[in-house]
């Protein structure tokens, strides 16, 4: 992201926050004046006016505030979505497959632009993995929230005796930063590349040559793939870029001492996760960080997951 992108991404935001405060002051003050007329001819439809522009007073305040929150070092930046299964083979899978619907569902209401990097399709259904490159401004202050491990427990369909399973699935978000540092540096001792067939449509044209990548960066452990295009050197540059915005982020967040590791824990099972979605006996998402739940799951499976993102971002704050 070159200068005068982030300067104009700030200038937008900046906009953006006067006009919400200008909306809200001229809504407060049309609904004094509605008080004025209430008081002196009690109307039901003058009251009912009244109600409605508080409730949309409310809902703008929320998005004031929660816009304030979005003030840390990537949080403007674009991001890579990542999703991962954990142990448990099919089941493992498919939830990783749940998870990226509902992340998709989220970011085609919010009216989020993005596109699939990688796909790997698991052998019997769901992912093994897969990476979504999503364009959208503050995309990746929001989705920071979604990092770690995601557990869910329901009635196994893939069980033929109807018994309940928990799965795992491990959820991973880097800000896209092209002003990169140039004391960021890759060794090219330190990579392994591998060239793959592409395995597949992913949901949005991931494309079927031998072009796709495969990027081991030994000393981290990071594994990249990339493969939405056609020229094996396009996917490689990608990889890179990707590769390089985690060693930033790597470096920004040891300095911060804010986690130990980008690619968060390899413990993707009991104990680790940060939220959980419980579809039997009952029905329950609960973000164990924040507190924050809700009985309503489908909603949340179908991408109404604002109310978590808002929960985490206040958290951070306090």
């Amino acid at each position: 992201m070159d200068e005068l992108t982030k300067t104009n991404i700030e200038f937008s935001s900046v906009n953006s926050l006067i006009n919400n405060y200008n909306d809200i002051d001229g809504s407060i003050n049309t609904n004094l004046e509605l008080l004025q007329e209430y008081k002196e001819d009690i109307d039901k439809d003058i009251l009912d006016d009244i109600v409605n522009n508080y409730e949309d007073i409310n809902n703008k305040l929320n998005e004031l505030e929660i816009n304030t929150l979005l003030d840390g070092e990537f949080d403007s930046y674009n991001c890579y979505l990542e999703i991962h299964p954990g142990a448990g083979g099919t089941e493992a899978m498919d939830w990783a497959s749940m998870l990226l619907r509902m992340y998709q569902m989220y970011f085609d209401k919010k009216g989020y632009k993005y596109e699939v990097v990688d796909y790997q399709a698991g052998d019997e259904a769901g992912v093994k993995s897969v990476m979504l490159h999503i364009t959208n401004p503050y995309a990746y202050g929001y989705l920071k929230s979604e990092i770690g491990v995601h557990r869910l427990v329901r009635i196994s369909p893939f069980n033929a005796a109807g018994k309940r399973q928990t799965s795992f699935a491990a959820v991973n978000v880097t800000p896209e930063i092209d002003d990169i540092p140039k004391d960021i540096e890759v060794n090219e001792e330190d990579i392994r590349w591998d060239i793959t067939r592409a395995s597949g449509n992913g949901g949005q044209g991931v494309n079927t040559t031998d072009s796709a990548v495969r990027l081991s960066h030994i000393p981290t452990g990071i594994v990249i793939y990339a493969q939405q295009e056609r020229s094996q050197l396009r996917n490689k540059e990608t990889a890179m870029k990707i590769l390089k915005s985690k060693l930033y982020q790597l470096e920004v967040e040891k300095r911060n001492n804010a986690i130990n590791s980008l690619k968060g824990s390899d413990d993707i099972n009991f104990g680790s996760q940060i939220r959980n979605y419980v579809l039997e006996p009952y029905k329950l998402v609960k973000d164990l960080r924040t507190n924050y739940e809700t009985s309503q799951a489908d909603k949340v499976l179908d991408g109404d997951i604002d109310a978590f993102i808002e929960a985490y971002l206040r958290m951070k704050r306090d």
